[in-house]
């Protein structure tokens, strides 16, 4: 029974991660992999762990401290880990629609050989084709667009980790100094919003454009109703995160900005906040308006099947659809034409307050190691510090307000513990849920309870 644990496939990701992650910490903390010394244990298992995690966060400048050998080890280890989420994601959603068990949706075996349709390895090269096309695509425009700021290595560098939302950056300032470079911004954006859209969905848009040119016009062109939820709800949080950013910060702000510079900033903040960790401002300087605004988005994170963290758009949908259905008094959870069935419904708010407690407990351990002998008038802004940096990490986003690079050895546990959760924890906990419910034939009496 043991054996058979250890080899369920809700843990097959988790032991792949952990098996990257490892290999990757005694590659980073190798000499080689550095220009000068050598960095800590701890810092090469937290440098590790973001780029397999796709997150971004990191202790140590990326461009300075390590090598160019070192370089391309966190670009494998970002490329890595973004497959392999993508990889197993995108097999749970084809899973579920062939209305297979979570458990069974997991494994990359015999349960997905039983769809004589199926083909695990074409499955494979699929996504590896698509990645590479997008990822090259993105490393000539930037190397066209700027062949001084970004050269070959750079280039591929950075539309790498711009697709799998991981945030690293060989620049010291992030994508600061292109800040008021249209092309630059919108090449980067495109590469983060496809990334956090899902393999699924990039597809399922490619063949109906190409139907819709094909027919040229005629016919109307039809898309599922995962794909509409999906580009619906992130078109809306970066709307909705665009104007919010823009009136937080360009609205009476102290120092003045040129209009078309600030609607890009703030644009580019709203897409790159919800997954990716790539900034264009300083984030410390950013108001707490801002930083709230940017938790709650970094919390939400991008689409299931895709490269981002969070707890998903459509776990925040469903639980929008559920809070909206209990106030028209309406028993089913409707988004669209159809209604969200219960085990869905269920599974979200599962999902809402397992992470929140994650995350709860987490931002209390860090007020303990990260000033917990300063009383609150000499700490004032450590909390909304500790906060911001927990809900990136676990949103596997990268962005920091400053308080990474100077974490305790603990404070840099607790981030890796957070940055591997939120990337693998999502996932098997829902896994984990469906595989251990066991539905009752029966019911007992019920009673109400005083709420409120």
């Amino acid at each position: 029974m043991k054996k058979r644990k250890l080899l369920n496939p809700i843990a097959l990701p988790v032991f792949l991660f952990m098996g990257a992650i490892i290999g990757g910490t005694v590659l980073l903390h190798d000499s080689c992999s550095t220009m000068h010394r050598t960095i800590s244990w701890i810092d090469a298992l937290f440098t590790a762990t973001s780029a397999v995690c796709v997150t971004g966060l990191s202790v140590v400048n990326t461009g300075t401290v390590f090598s160019h050998t070192g370089q391309v080890i966190i670009m494998v280890l970002i490329q890595l880990g973004g497959l392999g989420i993508m990889t197993f994601s995108t097999l749970a959603i084809y899973m579920l629609k062939k209305r297979v068990s979570l458990t069974d949706r997991i494994a990359v075996g015999q349960s997905l050989l039983h769809d004589p349709k199926f083909h695990l390895g074409k499955f494979l090269v699929q996504i590896i084709t698509v990645v590479a096309i997008i990822e090259l695509s993105g490393a000539f425009m930037l190397f066209a667009m700027d062949s001084r700021d970004f050269p070959p290595f750079s280039a591929l560098f950075h539309s790498v980790s711009a697709f799998c939302n991981a945030g690293f950056s060989l620049n010291s300032d992030s994508l600061m100094r292109f800040k008021n470079d249209w092309i630059v911004n919108l090449t980067f954006m495109a590469l983060i919003i496809l990334g956090g859209l899902g393999f699924s969905v990039i597809i399922e848009g490619t063949s109906t454009l190409s139907s819709f040119l094909r027919r040229r016009n005629h016919g109307r062109i039809r898309c599922s109703w995962n794909f509409m939820l999906v580009v619906k709800t992130s078109l809306f949080l970066i709307v909705s995160g665009w104007i919010c950013l823009f009136l937080s910060e360009f609205i009476g702000f102290k120092e003045y900005m040129p209009f078309h510079e600030a609607l890009l900033t703030s644009l580019f903040q709203s897409v790159t906040c919800r997954t990716a960790g790539f900034n264009t401002v300083d984030i410390a300087r950013m108001t707490n308006a801002s930083l709230v605004f940017m938790i709650f988005l970094m919390y939400i994170g991008g689409a299931p099947g895709s490269c981002a963290g969070g707890i998903k758009i459509t776990t925040f949908r469903v639980l929008w659809a559920f809070i909206k259905a209990q106030i028209n008094g309406r028993e089913q959870v409707v988004i669209g034409k159809y209604a969200v069935d219960r085990e869905s419904v269920n599974d979200s708010l599962t999902l809402l307050f397992f992470s929140a407690a994650i995350l709860f407990v987490c931002v209390l351990l860090l007020q303990f190691t990260e000033g917990g002998d300063i009383p609150h008038m000499q700490a004032r802004g450590k909390f909304l510090e500790c906060l911001f940096e927990a809900v990136s990490a676990f949103g596997t986003v990268g962005l920091s307000v400053g308080l990474t690079t100077k974490l305790s050895a603990a404070g840099k546990i607790i981030i890796v513990f957070l940055m591997f959760i939120g990337r693998v924890g999502p996932l098997a906990l829902v896994a984990s849920i469906q595989s251990t419910r066991t539905k009752l034939l029966y019911s007992l009496p019920e009673e109400k309870v005083p709420i409120g």
